[in-house]
């Protein structure tokens, strides 16, 4: 199980840069939606190119975050129900889930994104919009998004095992450094909690 670990470690590891590297992505396509309005406006020229590179990037954020996404266990849950759960449960739930429907999804998707983006990439196609940019780059999202989510599927896999055989303390990754969001909710919370127990106390 050592080497799954250090597998999963890795994984994490990519996905861990990769998210960093999409908030650039967030922020280059800010600039280029923004430039792109301002030139349109002031000068009256437009572009298609800038216009598709916007769609390009907005693309590539979600298909290339969505393993960052599942390390940092931030995707949609059915939370007042996982929540009622314990931590086991929801580690054999996750583990299932991922078995079941991430992992033969993944590879579905990369099967079918493949070979679309395999025909652009040797015909050369380009948009049909005047100006407009080939289009392998953003065909070959579809199959290397799926493929980064496959990897983290794998890695989520093998931390669930390892927690249910008890070689984890936790199912999923956590990050030590809480956010200055979580760190308010924390405070508010627990100043409710003793606001409330005052008052309790008083009655």
């Amino acid at each position: 199980m050592g080497a799954w670990l250090k597998l999963s470690g890795l994984i994490d590891r990519c996905n861990e840069w990769l998210g960093r590297v999409i908030m650039w992505l967030v922020l280059a396509a800010v600039l280029i939606s923004a430039g792109n309005a301002i030139v349109r406006k002031a000068f009256n020229v437009g572009s298609n190119a800038f216009l598709e590179i916007q769609w390009y990037i907005f693309a590539a954020v979600f298909m290339l975050g969505v393993g960052y996404v599942m390390l940092k266990n931030a995707h949609v849950r059915i939370d007042f129900i996982s929540a009622r759960l314990s931590k086991r449960t929801n580690a054999w739930i996750d583990a299932i889930g991922i078995v079941i429907f991430t992992i033969p999804l993944s590879i579905i998707m990369i099967d079918l994104g493949w070979p679309l983006f395999y025909r652009a990439w040797v015909s050369g196609e380009v948009s049909h919009n005047a100006g407009g940019l080939i289009r392998w780059p953003a065909l070959l999202l579809v199959p290397l998004g799926f493929a980064i989510l496959l990897a983290q599927a794998v890695s989520e896999l093998i931390k669930r095992v390892a927690f249910l055989r008890g070689l984890r303390d936790e199912p999923f990754s956590r990050d030590d450094h809480k956010s200055d969001e979580e760190l308010l909710a924390e405070e508010l919370a627990a100043r409710s909690q003793t606001e409330a127990a005052s008052a309790g106390a008083r009655s």
